[in-house]
């Protein structure tokens, strides 16, 4: 098929099967009786719990919400409204107490701290990278953003080791939820449920041991534009389709595009397409209304995070597996 903006557009009747076949097959080989899954209140939660739900029915599939203090309000209150449109169970933790005794604001607030001295309790924060890569090439360096009770806000570029010791604390909160996850999951002898798409697959947007330590992915082989097809096709709440995408661990809301992508999902996704077929940038561009230019500066800023986070995606491994 000839590279063109439509590449991407998929009979979501044909995928939902598929996937749904793909569930019950794994719950069968893996001897389990259902599904947990967290509900986050975004799209890529949303669309999975709703797949489970077609593939096991609704008596089969748990859903966790698992909100902490700097979630944003409307996360619980559309993961709640979503898990009633589509009829299943809920259990809510609140996980704050868990990540207040490994430290995890602490941590992270002491990072802070070394870059503002003044942060405490009574500001919020976020990290971006450069904005909107297509129009000016910038490194993937990291913007610390605080804001105070008053609105007055504050930013400063990060060093390597500040990001760092920042995201790591930040990770904390997605290890902490997959370990509830687990828990429910062997408490109803369930498998859990990921939620990663193609997207974030391939530039390494997940955290290893949280949002990826599951048991199946079915929607990795989905850009970020088939799922919100699917999305509309399986009738996921309007308020949860309307939202722009968030990590929702940070107190300062920031967009997936403003902390890695750095370029809207309609772009990136036909992007991530060419880049993966290995496609000319003189051909990708013509057909996207891009310079070469642009396409190459893309297709750079892909390879590097791909090549960056590639032990995310790697089994652990052993002295057998390497052959030694």
């Amino acid at each position: 098929m000839v590279f063109n903006k439509g590449i991407l557009h998929i009979d979501c009747q044909s995928e939902t099967d598929r996937i749904c076949d793909f569930i019950v097959k794994q719950i069968s080989l893996m001897k389990r009786d259902g599904a947990v899954i967290g509900i986050s209140g975004g799209v890529d939660s949303a669309l999975c719990s709703a797949l489970c739900v077609k593939a096991l029915g609704k008596s089969k599939v748990l859903g966790l919400i698992l909100p902490e203090k700097e979630s944003n309000s409307v996360s619980e209150k559309y993961a709640v409204k979503h898990a009633k449109n589509i009829g299943v169970d809920t259990v809510t933790d609140d996980i704050t107490r868990t990540l207040e005794g490994f430290g995890t604001y602490e941590r992270r607030d002491k990072a802070i701290r070394e870059v503002f001295p003044e942060y405490n309790d009574q500001y919020k924060s976020k990290l971006t990278l450069p904005p909107d890569l297509l129009a000016k090439d910038a490194f993937n360096f990291f913007t610390l953003k605080i804001k105070d009770s008053q609105g007055n806000m504050k930013t400063a570029r990060l060093n390597y080791k500040t990001s760092r010791n920042i995201l790591s604390a930040a990770n904390t909160k997605q290890i902490t939820r997959m370990m509830y996850l687990n828990y429910y999951a062997e408490k109803n002898n369930y498998i859990v449920c990921g939620t990663t798409n193609r997207s974030e697959y391939i530039q390494g947007f997940f955290v290893k041991y949280g949002d990826g330590g599951v048991d199946v992915e079915p929607i990795a082989h989905l850009y970020k534009t088939q799922v919100y097809q699917m999305s509309d096709f399986l009738a996921v709440i309007p308020e949860i389709r309307n939202r722009a995408p968030s990590p929702d661990t940070f107190s300062l809301e920031v967009t997936d595009e403003e902390m890695h992508f750095r370029i809207p999902f309609d772009v990136l996704d036909l992007l991530l397409y060419a880049w993966e077929r290995k496609l000319e940038p003189s051909v990708v561009g013509a057909a996207m209304d891009l310079t070469e230019a642009q396409v190459k500066r893309a297709f750079r800023d892909i390879t590097s995070k791909y090549n960056a986070t590639n032990y995310l995606r790697l089994p652990p491994q052993n002295m057998a597996s390497s052959g030694r």
